[in-house]
C-alpha cells in the first residue's frame, strides 16, 4: 500500500482535476483573463513565475488536459527564453514525478518479473534497456508518441532514473521551444478573436528537424545492430 500510495494520489488528482478544472485550462479562459494575468505578472514577476511553474508541474504530474495551452501561456507571459525555461523545467519535473510513482508502485516488480521470463516481451524490454538513451530520446523527439506514454513506458521497462531525467529535458526542448514561440504572439492572436495554429508542429520546417534528431538518436542502435550481424 505504501508503494501504491504515490500512484494512487496521481490518479485521484488526475480524475478530480479533469472534472473540476478541465473547463478552465483552455484558450477561452486565457482570452477572458489575459489582462489580469499580464497585470499580475507586471506587479509580481517572481511570484507569477513560481506560480506558473507549480501549475504547469501539476498539469503534467496529474496528466491533466491543457499542457499545450500551458506552454503557450509560458510564451505569452514570459517571452521566448524565460518561457521556454519554465515550460521545459515544469514538464521535466512532472514527467519525473510520474516516472517515480510508476516505478515505486509496480514498475520495479513488473520489470523484475519480465527479466525472469524468456518470452518475446522480455527480450524486447532487455533490448530497450541496452539502448535506453537512444530509445528515450526517440520517444521524446517523435511527436506522435503521447507524453504520458513516454513517461510510463520507461518506468515499466526499468530504465535508469538519471537517463530518463536528462533525456526528457533534452528531448522535449525542441518542441517546447516551438510551442513557446507560438505563445509569444498569442496576445495579438487572441485580441483579434483567433486561435493559434498548433498544427505548425506538423509542418515540414518543424517536423523535419525533429525527425532528423530522432534518426540521429537511433544511429547507435543501427550501428550496434550492424556490428552484431557482422559478428
Amino acid at each position: 500500500m505504501k508503494q501504491l500510495f504515490p500512484l494512487a494520489v496521481l490518479v485521484l488528482g488526475g480524475v478530480l482535476g479533469s472534472i473540476f478544472l478541465g473547463d478552465y485550462i483552455n484558450l477561452d479562459s486565457l482570452r477572458d483573463n489575459q489582462a489580469s494575468l499580464l497585470s499580475y505578472r507586471q506587479e509580481h514577476p517572481v511570484l507569477m513565475a513560481a506560480s506558473f511553474l507549480l501549475i504547469y508541474f501539476a498539469i503534467v504530474s496529474f496528466s491533466l488536459p491543457g499542457a499545450a495551452v500551458a506552454s503557450l501561456v509560458g510564451g505569452f507571459l514570459f517571452g521566448l527564453w524565460l518561457g521556454t525555461l519554465l515550460n521545459v523545467t515544469a514538464a521535466t519535473l512532472g514527467a519525473i514525478t510520474i516516472f517515480m510513482a510508476i516505478r515505486l508502485g509496480f514498475g520495479t516488480a513488473l520489470a523484475a518479473r519480465i527479466d525472469q521470463s524468456d518470452g518475446t516481451v522480455a527480450r524486447l524490454f532487455r533490448g530497450l534497456r541496452t539502448h535506453e538513451i537512444s530509445m528515450l530520446l526517440i520517444l521524446r523527439l517523435v511527436p506522435i508518441v503521447p507524453f504520458f506514454v513516454a513517461n510510463i513506458a520507461p518506468a515499466v521497462v526499468g530504465v535508469r532514473t538519471i537517463h530518463f531525467a536528462w533525456t526528457t529535458l533534452v528531448g522535449i526542448l525542441p518542441g517546447g521551444l516551438v510551442y513557446t514561440w507560438i505563445g509569444v504572439g498569442l496576445g495579438e492572436i487572441l485580441a483579434n478573436g483567433g486561435n493559434p495554429d498548433l498544427s505548425i508542429i506538423w509542418s515540414p520546417n518543424v517536423l523535419g528537424p525533429l525527425l532528423g534528431l530522432a534518426a540521429l538518436s537511433a544511429l547507435p542502435i543501427i550501428l550496434n545492430k550492424g556490428n552484431s550481424d557482422e559478428v
